[in-house]
């Protein structure tokens, strides 16, 4: 096994050897095909000249012939000269090889780029109230340009629009340039820039005009970014589309900011929208190696009445888990970010040898504060727990019943401009939860559960994801503990190489019962390839005790992902290193993107 999982590896990663710069022979038509090669140039200045190549454009027409070739090759030195002057090439020295090959061409286009011109000067300039402010130093900092490198046309023009963008996006939408000139010197190889930037007056927020008639208005304008009298901000205006698409009341929303008043500098807002389809069914399948065949059928009725609250049923059933939820929700002070959930649900299942059925009835605040989500709970339970034990050839089932109160706290930490999408913790979480006698409980516990996850960028296309989950309880009679608030490990998400919740501890008949405490960690080498899939090795550890020190279980493994802007979607091969005698096993993943 450890050959096939070395093997494999190698395939994945030679797969992602970078590509010369010689191109293969194409063509709609075998007889009609050049081949084209660059030599001398590298990175962005070949992306450059091979974007103004006609050659390059043309190599799979299907009707060439020598005078077509002949013409392209001769128009080659001027195209690759243009496409050098951006970078500050001005002198450059190209020629070109061409000949049959086989039934088509090949043409060689040698490029010396000769000596570079310099930028010796530039004067940047920014005047007006807007001068100072942090937005458009911090643009000036950001610049590509530098004095005494070799001229960027390319910098040159995005220190422009950055300068630009800053202070229209930030209110000051009478900006303009004064002078923006670049001043190319070839005979001497120097370069001089000067961009004076007048920013003018800031404008303000004006009145929000608000057109629908789904919730109340009042709803509506919690939702805004921004309040009358705040400076112009055009990210509020985006963050303000984003959070109203995001509320599903509306099918199109359109926030646009109107004409200025340049006597009170004001800028007001307009608002439209078409409303939503009010109630929305769901029928899913799927399969996944922690579930097994998987199903889910879903009703929402999003506008159950005009002040925006939601009700929500859904069951689904799988190999582990059966269930029925029904779920309401109540917009709460910011509705973009915060809610106050009634749940109910009654469910069975599986977790190691333990059955589990039971109902569920909980009340949730969520709330943002920062980047942080903060979810405040309490949950009542009442649960049967049933393990079954094989004893001379009869079964032997025990049974224990519990009623819990459980309060509980949640931080998670949310990922950069989250509410572009729905808000998705990423990265640290920590949960708290515990349960008393002196409340009405069956027994006392205190259960604290923390874990990270981070994608750390190492090279270009080489990644390294981390993940680790540590968790611990202290228990007044363990046996008391519901199986739902014990510890598991093993699975997609946990220790690969074993099954869903497959490590834990055992009872004295040898049935896992989950433990007290949970350790788990991953790490995971990631190679970018071509068309959005990404190669993977990784090594995991971890399981579930009932005491620090016991011993941990180990695998290694590859994988291969596909990355969607907002998913990654990856099989896996893992293998035990703690049990080598085990079979290799397969996992399908599904990690969300940011």
């Amino acid at each position: 096994m450890p050959r096939l999982l070395s093997a494999a590896l190698c395939l994945a990663f030679l797969a992602a050897s970078p590509a010369r710069a010689a191109l293969p022979f194409i063509g709609k038509d075998e007889k009609t095909r050049i081949e084209v090669s660059f030599e001398g140039v590298e990175g962005a200045l070949l992306d450059n000249v091979r974007a103004l190549s006609s050659l390059q454009r043309m190599a799979a027409a299907p009707d060439l012939d020598d005078e077509m070739v002949g013409r392209l090759v001769q128009r080659a030195p001027g195209e690759a000269a243009t496409a050098l002057r951006p970078y500050g090439f001005y002198e450059p020295k190209v020629t070109t090889d061409f000949k049959p090959a086989g039934e088509g061409w090949k043409v060689t286009v040698k490029v010396e780029p000769g000596k570079p011109v310099m930028l010796v000067e530039q004067q940047v300039e920014v005047t007006g109230p807007g001068r100072e402010e942090p937005f458009i130093r911090g643009a000036l900092a950001r610049a590509a340009l530098k004095t005494g490198e070799r001229l960027s046309h390319p910098a040159y023009e995005q220190l422009k629009g950055e300068l630009l963008r800053a202070a229209l996006g930030n209110g000051y939408l009478d900006a303009a340039f004064t002078e923006a000139r670049l001043i190319v010197d070839p005979a001497t190889h120097s370069a001089r820039a000067k961009i004076a930037l007048e920013t003018g007056e800031r404008y303000r927020f004006g009145a929000t005009t608000i057109e629908q008639g789904v919730i109340r208005e009042g709803l509506v304008r919690r939702y805004l970014r921004y309040e009358e009298g705040d400076w112009y901000d055009a990210q509020a205006l985006l963050r303000t589309q984003f959070a109203l698409d995001d509320s599903q009341y509306f099918s199109l929303v359109e926030v646009r900011p109107g004409q200025r008043d340049r006597a009170a500098r004001t800028v007001p807002v307009r608002v439209t929208s078409e409303p939503n389809r009010r109630q929305i069914y769901t029928i899913a399948a799927g399969y996944g190696t922690d579930t097994g065949p998987r199903g889910t059928i879903g009703w929402e009725d999003r506008r159950f009445n005009d002040r925006g609250h939601r009700l929500r049923a859904q069951i689904r059933a799988s190999e582990i888990d059966n269930s029925l939820g029904l779920n309401y929700i109540i917009p709460w002070k910011d509705p973009a970010l915060e809610k106050l959930s009634h749940s109910i649900r009654l469910y069975e299942e599986q977790r190691g040898d333990v059955e589990t059925r039971g109902g569920t009835f909980s009340v949730a605040l969520t709330q943002v504060r920062g980047n942080w989500q903060r979810v405040l709970s309490v949950a009542l339970d009442r649960t049967v727990d049933k393990v079954t034990t094989s004893s001379g050839g009869s079964p032997l089932v025990s049974e224990s019943q519990s009623f819990l109160l459980v309060p509980g706290i949640t931080f998670a930490r949310l990922p950069p401009d989250f509410l572009g999408v729905n808000a998705v913790p990423r990265g640290f979480q920590a949960e708290l939860l515990a349960s008393t006698k002196q409340i009405g409980s069956d027994t006392d516990f205190v259960r604290l559960d923390l874990r990270d996850d981070r994608t750390f960028r190492i090279a270009d296309k080489w990644r390294v994801r981390v993940r680790g989950e540590i968790g611990t309880s202290a228990v007044g009679e363990f046996e008391e503990l519901p199986a739902q608030y014990r510890f598991f490990a093993g699975g997609d998400n946990s220790v690969r190489g074993y099954a869903y919740e497959e490590l834990s501890p055992v009872d004295a008949e040898g049935n896992k019962v989950g433990g007290r405490h949970l350790l788990t960690a991953s790490v995971e080498l990631q190679r970018d390839l071509p068309r959005n899939f990404v190669a993977a090795v990784f090594v995991d550890a971890g399981n579930a005790f009932n005491k620090f020190g016991d011993p941990l279980e180990y695998s290694a493994g590859v994988g291969v992902r596909y990355r969607l802007p907002f998913l990654s979607i990856g099989i896996d091969v893992a293998q035990s290193i703690s049990e080598p005698d085990r079979s290799p096993r397969f996992h399908i993943n599904f990690t969300p993107e940011f």
